[in-house]
């Protein structure tokens, strides 16, 4: 049976620098009725549990450590032995959310990740974070990027550990390059297309934020 993406959307509270913020995540499921892989454990491991409907959780897949996207983690591996990948760039802020639990394995750029027939590329896209990574999935036509692209442009860089033209250059560079048909399936919001962000680069720029 063909990979199909599923998509759940869990909600709680985004804490950095001081401040807290309600966020509403996207998790993105990758997988078919045996087997998959969680992008981005967000809030509620339960919720996330039963989506997975009795499949086998291969990997849990951090696009960044910002703790709306980990805090269900740890829970999500204990409840089914499935490992938590993530970038190493990005264990200074893990540590911030989970200061007694390291991941369990490293992302690396161009690593690949294999579920149910479907490849993952992994892309590290630093600037939202360092340790941030997009993970394409070419036989989807479709790339997961955290909170690197968003439908309108790019992830915030106002906070620690961030940095505007790094993430533009990591925009322009590795995911402008993928096909404009490739649809974005981001961290939070809706979706979008590689084609419908690419010709708003120079403008992304020009606001610099």
């Amino acid at each position: 049976m063909a990979a199909r993406i599923d998509h759940l959307v869990t909600s709680g509270t985004f804490a950095l620098d001081g401040g807290e913020w309600d966020v509403d995540n996207n998790v993105w499921i990758v997988g078919d009725d045996t087997e998959a892989i969680v992008i981005d454990a967000a809030h509620d491991a339960a919720a996330i549990e039963a989506a997975l409907n009795g499949r086998t959780l291969r990997a849990i897949v951090c696009t960044h450590a910002h703790n709306d996207h980990i805090d269900a983690a740890p829970a999500l591996a204990d409840a089914t032995g499935a490992p938590i990948l993530l970038h190493p760039d990005d264990l200074p802020l893990w540590k911030q959310t989970h200061p007694d639990r390291l991941p369990d394995g490293e992302l690396a750029d161009g690593q690949e990740l294999e579920i149910a027939g479907t490849t993952l590329k992994v892309l590290h896209t630093p600037g939202h974070a360092p340790g941030a990574v997009c993970l394409h999935a070419p036989e989807q036509a479709a790339v997961f990027t955290g909170d690197t692209l968003f439908q309108g442009g790019p992830g915030a860089t106002g906070r620690s550990f961030s940095h505007f033209p790094t993430i533009v250059a990591s925009i322009r560079d590795r995911l402008l390059a993928l096909p404009p048909e490739t649809t974005v399936r981001t961290g939070h919001g809706d979706s979008t297309t590689i084609g419908a962000e690419a010709p708003h680069l120079d403008e992304w720029i020009a606001r610099g934020h």
